[in-house]
């Protein structure tokens, strides 16, 4: 009997139970779709990543899917850096880069060991940013979120990032209003279906640290996540947007910033994000994070 082998990993962090946890199975060649919503069921991860040993491919080092406990999500971001660090451990691995095949293209990661531990840096989907909403859907979202028209902050639109997984980008004044929003998660899920986007990404400028441009929180009803701690896919679209529309100063066609969520519910964690920027426009976002194990054991 084939041993299923699953690792828990805390990505964004490099403390035990904060960051985002994501599971991780190893070997999953052979298990069917069946059987990998079911495993990220049982683990109740807000997402699992399910890693398939390469192809006949030489381009490809890696096949990973990633399914949240209800359904199959395209790319995600904390899932992907709890991935190559946990399959770092696993095989020792050195510094290198490696290429994994999603369904959203295949996309180069990079794992750098550092005092015998990993950081891993994920080049993520190309960003598009859509229209920004009209005033009757950005009305709908604030409501659903419990904020309103006052608090947003000048200059940033309503509208969907996205570069993979896409996220609706909410930015708002204040960083007390935003540790303190309750959504109505019923809303959202209604809101989700008719604006084809189940992530909503409300940040803030407001900081009182240095390094730390912006503090974030991500709720998506829709596909069973009420609040996930610290999302890849929405800081990373996130760098992208503050670009596109012209909110940051940057040089020499490169931007830069961490941005930190998770503190409302007690799972704080950062993400560097660097964008390379094309004649004004995001050419490349990548996302890069620490990580730290939880456990590893095998599936009966």
């Amino acid at each position: 009997m084939k041993k299923i082998l699953i690792y828990q990993i805390d990505s964004f962090t490099t403390e035990k139970f904060k960051g985002n946890p994501a599971g991780v199975v190893i070997n999953a060649d052979g298990l069917s779709d069946e059987n990998m919503q079911a495993i990220a069921k049982e683990l109740n991860n807000s997402e699992t990543a399910f890693i398939f040993s390469s192809t006949n491919n030489p381009d490809i080092d890696y096949t990973i899917r990633y399914f949240t406990p209800s359904i199959e999500v395209p790319s995600c971001g904390h899932a992907t850096i709890a991935a190559l660090y946990a399959k770092a451990l696993e095989d020792n691995l050195n510094s290198c880069i490696l290429r994994i095949s999603t369904k959203i293209g295949i996309l180069p990661v990079e794992v750098e060991k550092t005092d015998h531990d990993y950081q891993i840096t994920m080049t993520q989907g190309a960003f598009t940013l859509s229209p920004a909403f009209g005033d009757m859907i950005t009305e709908q979202i604030l409501s659903a979120l419990g904020l309103n028209f006052s608090d947003l902050e000048e200059n940033c639109p309503v509208q969907i990032a996205s570069t993979g997984h896409s996220k609706v980008m909410i930015g708002i004044k204040s960083r007390k209003k935003l540790n303190q929003l309750h959504p109505d998660m019923i809303s959202l899920m209604k809101l989700s279906n008719e604006i084809g986007c189940n992530g909503y990404f409300v940040f803030t400028f407001d900081s009182d640290d240095e390094n730390i441009l912006t503090y974030g929180r991500m709720f998506a009803p829709a596909i069973g996540i009420a609040e996930d701690p610290v999302t890849g896919n929405a800081n990373g679209p996130l760098g992208g947007y503050l670009v596109q529309n012209k909110l940051v100063n940057y040089e020499n066609d490169y931007f830069e910033f961490n941005g930190r969520q998770g503190e409302q519910i007690n799972r704080p964690g950062m993400v560097n994000v660097k964008v390379t920027v094309n004649n004004g426009l995001p050419e490349q976002v990548k996302i890069k994070g620490n990580a730290v194990p939880i456990f590893k054991t095998t599936l009966l």
